[in-house]
């Protein structure tokens, strides 16, 4: 039994139609229509507020459909942890090119070129993508921005919609041409990273993202900006601050990474 198959039993069940769902969850018919028939994945639960609209309209337990989805994403990854990931989209890599510092650039490219996806690489698409995720979902609720956005896309407000919802889905190894047309590129004015430290610094465009550059650099850093230490818990705070460096100085970005892999499960086993 997976998330199709519950919302298609329940449509029947109510006497519902594909598109009533669609109009409750403040999505298009397509999409809808393209999740009951599996051509799209169930997004993730942390990551949408989708399941909370479709679970009242569909008159069931509250977190119901979150918890099916969960179950399902985590088979389908386990069936996909021996795939070799795919590096980036050529566009990708153009567009976060394009928006780094002129005088480091060339420097990034030629690291970029040498090692294909490597670490560098992953760790700015990483972190560019981790802050407009924040903006985006900040804004999800936000009627009068996904508008604004929706015109400079030339979208309806229901495409939109749906455009954020796969954006606050996609990872490092799935971004899209498409992602960076919706968001990377009219959200984020340029970048920098200290090659040194590897301290990012990112500009965002204040005419849709009220908000200044947001800089990567020590512990309480990190606690402060919202942006990277937000989804800590306080026992994942504790476990940062008894970390010592006795020649070292870490960024904020560092304690980013580091909560990162705490929160995945696929870097614990079950007790």
């Amino acid at each position: 039994m997976d998330v199709p198959f519950v919302i298609r039993r329940r449509l029947e069940e109510l006497g519902l139609e594909q598109q009533d769902l669609a109009r409750a969850a403040r999505v298009t018919d397509s999409y809808i229509s393209q999740l009951l028939t599996r051509k799209k994945a169930p997004p993730a639960p942390s990551r949408t507020d989708i399941y909370d609209r479709m679970d009242k309209f569909l008159k069931l337990p509250s977190g119901e459909l979150a918890k099916l989805a969960d179950l399902q994403r985590k088979e389908e990854l386990k069936r996909e942890l021996g795939d070799e990931p795919a590096p980036l989209f050529h566009e990708v890599r153009e567009l976060i090119l394009r928006k780094c510092n002129p005088e480091r650039q060339k420097h990034v490219r030629a690291i970029f070129e040498k090692h294909p996806f490597g670490e560098l690489e992953r760790l700015v698409t990483q972190t560019l993508l981790d802050v407009v995720k924040r903006v985006a979902k900040d804004e999800l609720e936000n009627d009068y921005w996904l508008r604004m956005v929706a015109r400079l896309s030339r979208r309806s407000y229901e495409e939109m919609r749906v455009v954020v919802l796969e954006f606050l889905d996609t990872d490092i190894f799935h971004v899209s041409a498409e992602n960076c047309v919706a968001f990377l590129d009219p959200l984020i004015e340029s970048w920098d990273i200290d090659l040194a430290t590897f301290g990012l610094e990112i500009v965002l465009n204040h005419s849709v993202v009220p908000g200044q550059a947001k800089r990567f650099a020590g512990l309480q850093e990190f606690l402060q900006d919202p942006s990277l230490s937000g989804t800590a818990t306080a026992e994942e705070v504790e476990f940062l601050k008894q970390l010592r460096f006795k020649h070292k100085r870490p960024t904020p970005l560092y304690y980013y990474r580091e909560l990162q892999n705490l929160q995945d499960p696929l870097h614990f086993r079950s007790s």
